[in-house]
């Protein structure tokens, strides 16, 4: 357990006249973000769990590292902080430890910790170049890019190269668990992963992304590790986890993950792959053939039953939905591959060989897995694209992942310290819907405010004579809307949908007119890399971005550049997918109300997130309008107004 610290008060770090404020020209003390430090002080201390949500201009980062540094000064044991994003992962490493470093009276040392795979391996690489002619000839270019880079680099990551290699031959590359003779090996002494990993054993503070700390977390409880051992957790953009635990925890098969197994070992016409020019592996290829066309016959089934089906099932798959003709093979191949294995002389081939076997084991054993469905409370079911060469996806996740997160993070930890700008749903539920959803039983809560004059830098429009985002007239009637505030503001706004589908049809309905305003249109899509778009839409002078799921979160755009955020209808989670209709489901079977329990309360954080995109710092101004006339027409409409910033309201009625 922590000591409280009697030298220096955590409260004098971050105050008016404080250390930081003495280093930080600018710096401005806010009681939001003293609050919050001493808070997460007292929860180390008394080895607790704390939940924080922290409006937008808290200075949330620092308002934890401060405390967290103290503490590991004293020699407490290693903190973990998690983060979901890369920019904020970047923040802290690049930007805030280093500032505290060199203000703060107390030494630490901190580290971002990299998945295994993001490192280059000297001894694969090798074996790559020397088998290059016969097995990677359509890789070379590639390769011998990699093998510059690598006389070059000191970090050895995929973020430190230039370029980005594509992912079949940084999958030849790279690093991988089970795929490493450790001190047998040559590089030993200087390879990347090994390197990097030192570092992580030394370090007082490692951060992390919320999948990689998911993955150690279930690794642990099989006595294996990612990262070296620690005993606290901080949580960084808490929102996302139970999201990230559904995946950790789920099962995700792809026809494009069966695909790149069988090309690695043999692709079709026989130029490449790992078996190629190789008699001895002669047994292997015609097996592998066979999983190709039986693959084919398969996810082409599972397609027709998708459509079949739909209507009735949205997806969702009854146990053995169509024959398992898949996992018998894998089985095969994998069996087939250890016995050449055996006979390799090779040893760097021989954990080439032994990789392929383990990955045909792992998909032959979720396949299993998805057909028996034997894991009670989790939801099974298909994914099928609009397009004739999409991927067709078998998935499976849990319907309270809650269980899951408690038994490997909170049971685990002296303390675990979640915080974001939007954990709370307000009226009587509180924290209670976040705290239900990832497992949290007995924790502190603390809720603070923005710091910024949300009543002066915000005008809030609400459209109350809209139809019905239902009603067939809605998308005409909302694009007439639009178009006005995007006059108001010369566009540089953000449109909100919660579909894809409506975004299409307002997009092309509205591009005309967008066109003759010379306002450009940015739309997201499958395609389109989100990153490049943000980008587009920071340099434009007049552009409006029409964006859904993730441009809700996670998106900073200060400045005039973002005045104005239209969120077109209340972000309601629709049971038109299996994992919510379950979710919903399982809510009932309990004899709970599944609107009042979960739809609404996810969707007023998900608002939250929305309204939250416009105003990044005290000097920033705009609007945001709602086209959804049933947040002030529906008597939970009050919901989603109490849980935003006060702000100027204006109610807008047709004429």
């Amino acid at each position: 357990m922590i000591k409280s610290n009697t030298v220096l008060g955590i409260n004098g770090v971050l105050s008016d006249g404080g250390i930081v404020g003495r280093s930080f020209s600018g710096f401005e003390a806010r009681p939001q973000q003293v609050r919050m430090s001493c808070e997460v002080h007292k929860a180390l201390i008394g080895s607790r769990q704390l939940v924080v949500e922290a409006g937008t201009g808290v200075g949330k980062s620092f308002a934890y590292l401060v405390p967290a540094i103290e503490a590991v000064s004293r020699g407490v044991g290693k903190i973990l902080i998690s983060t979901f994003t890369i920019t904020l992962q970047e923040q802290l490493i690049n930007k805030d430890l280093p500032f505290l470093a060199g203000c703060l009276p107390w030494n630490f040392n901190a580290v971002l910790a990299k998945g295994r795979g993001n490192y280059l391996c000297r001894r694969r690489l090798e074996f790559a170049l020397r088998n290059r002619e016969r097995r990677f000839s359509q890789f070379d270019d590639e390769l011998s890019e990699i093998s510059s880079w690598a006389s070059e680099t000191k970090d050895g990551s995929l973020s430190d190269t230039l370029f980005v290699p594509s992912s079949r031959v940084w999958d030849t590359v790279n690093s991988e668990q089970g795929n490493c003779p450790g001190r047998g090996c040559k590089h030993f002494a200087n390879c990347f992963y090994r390197r990097a990993r030192r570092k992580l054993e030394s370090a007082d503070i490692i951060v992390v992304n919320h999948a990689l700390m998911f993955s150690d977390l279930v690794l642990k409880e099989q006595s294996v590790s990612l990262l070296p051992e620690y005993k606290y957790v901080i949580i960084d953009e808490a929102h996302n986890i139970e999201h990230v635990a559904e995946g950790q925890f789920g099962i995700d098969i792809s026809s494009g993950r069966v695909k790149f197994l069988l090309d690695g070992l043999h692709a079709v016409g026989g130029r490449r792959g790992f078996l190629t020019h190789r008699e001895e592996g002669q047994k292997c290829i015609d097996i592998v053939n066979r999983i190709r066309k039986e693959s084919k016959f398969f996810f082409e089934n599972v397609k027709k039953w998708y459509i079949s089906n739909f209507k009735e099932t949205k997806g969702r798959c009854p146990k053995s939905f169509i024959d398992d003709n898949l996992s018998g093979y894998l089985n095969q191949l994998r069996s087939e591959l250890s016995l050449l294995s055996s006979k390799t002389e090779d040893i760097d081939e021989r954990y080439e060989i032994i990789r392929f076997a383990n990955r045909s084991a792992v998909l032959a054993k979720e396949l299993e897995g998805f057909f028996s469905q034997e894991k009670e409370d989790y939801v099974y079911w298909s994914e099928v694209g609009s397009k004739k060469r999409s991927a067709v996806r078998l998935k499976s996740a849990s319907l309270d992942i809650g269980e899951d997160i408690k038994r490997v993070l909170l049971d685990k930890y002296e303390s675990v310290i979640m915080t974001s700008a939007t954990l709370s749903s307000d009226g009587e539920s509180g924290f209670k819907f976040f705290a239900d959803r990832v497992g949290l039983v007995k924790f502190d809560e603390l809720k603070l405010g923005s710091p910024f004059d949300y009543e002066r830098q915000v005008t809030l429009y609400i459209e109350k004579d809209l139809p019905s985002p239902n009603d067939k007239d809605f998308v005409t009637c909302a694009v007439t809307a639009i178009k006005k505030y995007l006059l108001q503001t010369q566009g540089r706004a953000f449109v909100l949908f919660t579909s894809y589908e409506m975004l299409e049809r307002m997009a092309d309905e509205i591009s005309g007119w967008l066109e003759k305003e010379e306002i450009e249109l940015l739309r997201q899509s499958v395609s389109v890399d989100r990153g490049r778009l943000l980008r587009r839409f920071r340099k434009a002078k007049k552009s409006v971005l029409f964006g859904t799921e993730s441009f809700w979160q996670g998106v900073d755009v200060p400045g005039e550049a973002l005045s104005n955020v239209i969120i077109v209808r209340l972000p309601f989670a629709v049971p038109d997918k299996p994992l919510i209709a379950g979710k919903l489901e399982l809510i009932k079977n309990k004899g709970g109300n599944p609107f009042k329990d979960y739809q609404l309360p996810s969707a007023v954080i998900k608002f939250k997130q929305g309204f939250g995109r416009l105003i990044r710092s005290k000097s920033d101004k705009g609007i945001v309008v709602v086209l959804d006339s049933r947040i002030i027409n529906k008597r939970y409409g009050g919901m989603f107004l109490s849980a935003i910033p006060k702000c100027k309201v204006e109610v807008v009625r047709q004429k």
